[in-house]
């Protein structure tokens, strides 16, 4: 059995992006960013990256939602 390759290797770079909800994703760095979405800081790993997601998206519901409340 051949083992698969790493979805994400260690040196591939992302950045953390934002859409008009506030909703927070992971992107590749070098490519062009999905409409909608926005680079919110440094490049790094995808674990940086994922980190940093953790420390800013303390809520979950999107902004309409919080918005109507």
């Amino acid at each position: 059995m051949r083992a698969s390759a790493d979805p994400h290797p260690a040196g591939d770079r992302y950045v953390v992006v934002v859409n008009h909800e506030e909703q927070y994703s992971v992107w590749f760095a070098d490519r062009e960013l999905p409409a909608g979405w926005t680079a919110t800081g440094a490049p790094g790993t995808r674990q940086e990256c994922l980190d940093h997601i953790e420390q800013v998206w303390t809520d979950l519901t999107p902004r309409s939602v919080r918005a109507s409340r």
